[in-house]
């Protein structure tokens, strides 16, 4: 089998500090190379629609949760800052994708929802979006694709019962 590039860093590791436990930078270092490669992956796509993964994410949070939302709201959602999610929601209302109507009572507090033309972009985007996904995992095979979900999810709920308080 072909090494990866957290195997030989490992090694190195181990030449300088013998004895050093990295496991921690096995499983990390993995972690976080393969999120950046699957960000360079799975953004391609997006980019010929003129979206980025952010944007999408918001699209799609607001047509899976099938309601009007807040600003507020969609950034707990998507994990992301206040400011992050207000610039990304004023280039998709720009576009025609997201349209945004003030409360009846408190006119600083602004309701979002997609427009027909975010929804039919989202609705024919996701198919697209997780069929290129699944090809990126093909190699893997559906039982060992399967097994890597429930490992991940583990190590999600425990790093979220740690570190969750420590999210913006």
């Amino acid at each position: 089998m072909t090494e990866d590039i957290v195997a030989r860093v490992l090694r190195q590791w181990e030449q300088i500090h013998p004895g050093l436990d990295t496991a921690p930078m096995a499983v990390i270092g993995r972690l976080n190379r393969c999120s950046a490669l699957l960000q360079q992956a799975t953004d391609a796509p997006l980019a010929r629609e003129g979206l980025n993964r952010s944007e999408f994410d918001l699209l799609g949070t607001l047509r899976r949760m099938g309601r009007e939302m807040t600003p507020g709201q969609l950034a707990r959602e998507t994990f992301a800052s206040g400011a992050a999610v207000t610039k990304r929601l004023r280039v998709l209302e720009e576009r025609g994708l997201v349209s945004r109507r003030a409360d009846d009572r408190d006119r600083r507090v602004a309701h979002l929802s997609l427009t027909d033309a975010g929804r039919e972009l989202i609705d024919r985007l996701i198919p697209q979006q997780l069929g290129y996904e699944r090809s990126l995992l093909a190699g893997l095979g559906e039982d060992r694709g399967a097994e890597l979900a429930q490992i991940l999810s583990e190590l999600l709920v425990l790093l979220e019962g740690r570190l969750g308080g420590l999210q913006p």
